[in-house]
C-alpha cells in the first residue's frame, strides 16, 4: 500500500488533484485508515495511469471516468495506447535533443525543421481518443468541427481564452454575484456554440477540470493571470448548482 504523498511523488499528480479525484468518484483510495490517510494499491495505481492517459487526450475528468467505470472498458488497450504515445514523445525529444546539439557544433546553416515536426505523434493521439469518443458529446464535437480550417479552430480555441482572461478581470470579485455569473453562462453558451450542447452537468464537471491544477488550468491562468482556473470553477460551480 501506497500514502497519497508517495502516490504523488511516483506520478507527479499533486496531493490535490488525488484528493479532488477521490471526491468526484475518478479514483478512490484502496483503503482510509481510521487516522485519515488515503492508501493506495496496485489496482488503484493501474487505473491512474488510465487517467493520465485520457487527461493527455484531453477527456474531461466526468467523460474519463464513465470511460473506466463502462462494462467494455479494455485496460490493456488503454495502456498500449500509453506506452505508444510517451515512446513517440520520447523519440521526439531525443530527435530535439540531437537538433540541438548538432546547432552548437555546426550551427543553423544547415538546420533541419522535421525534429520539430509532431504531425505524427498528433495523429496517433487523435486516433486513440476517436477510439474511445462514444460520448454523445463528443460525437457532436467532431460533427461541428467537420470542415473547419486549421486557423478556424485555432480562431476558436482563441476565443474560449478570451472568454477565460475575461474571467480573470473580475477575479478578485464574487464569484457568486451577477459579473461572475453572465460570465459562465458567456462559457456555456461559447461552448455550445463551438464545440458540444453544454449542460449544467457537463459544464460542472469542466469546472471540476479547470480546478485540479493540470495543463487546461496553467492555459487558464496565462489567459488570465494567477488564481483565474479556480476563480472561474467557483463561479461555474455556484452556477450549476442554482
Amino acid at each position: 500500500m501506497m500514502t497519497v504523498h508517495k502516490i504523488s511523488n511516483l506520478t507527479g499528480v499533486s496531493i490535490r488533484a488525488l484528493h479532488h479525484y477521490d471526491k468526484i468518484g475518478l479514483l478512490h483510495p484502496a483503503e482510509v485508515t481510521d487516522a485519515g490517510y488515503r492508501l493506495y494499491d496496485d489496482a488503484q495505481l493501474e487505473r491512474l495511469q488510465c487517467i493520465l492517459l485520457f487527461k493527455e487526450l484531453q477527456f474531461p475528468l466526468k467523460d474519463i471516468r464513465d470511460i473506466l467505470d463502462s462494462p467494455g472498458f479494455d485496460r490493456e488497450k488503454a495502456l498500449e495506447q500509453q506506452i505508444t504515445l510517451l515512446e513517440m514523445k520520447m523519440e521526439h525529444l531525443e530527435n530535439l535533443i540531437r537538433l540541438a546539439r548538432t546547432i552548437k557544433t555546426t550551427g543553423v546553416n544547415h538546420m533541419n525543421f522535421t525534429a520539430f515536426d509532431t504531425e505524427k505523434m498528433d495523429a496517433y493521439a487523435k486516433q486513440a481518443k476517436e477510439s474511445w469518443g462514444h460520448t454523445k458529446e463528443y460525437q457532436e464535437y467532431e460533427q461541428k468541427s467537420e470542415g473547419r480550417t486549421v486557423q478556424e479552430g485555432q480562431q476558436i480555441a482563441r476565443g474560449l481564452l478570451e472568454v477565460f482572461a475575461q474571467f480573470g478581470a473580475i477575479k478578485e470579485d464574487d464569484p457568486g454575484k451577477g459579473p461572475a455569473q453572465e460570465m459562465v453562462k458567456k462559457l456555456q453558451d461559447y461552448i455550445s456554440n463551438y464545440y458540444y450542447t453544454c449542460s449544467k452537468e457537463i459544464l460542472a464537471s469542466l469546472g471540476e477540470m479547470y480546478a485540479s491544477e493540470g495543463s487546461m488550468s496553467e492555459n487558464i491562468d496565462e489567459a488570465g493571470g494567477d488564481g483565474t482556473a479556480v476563480f472561474a470553477a467557483k463561479a461555474i460551480q455556484i452556477y450549476c448548482s442554482r
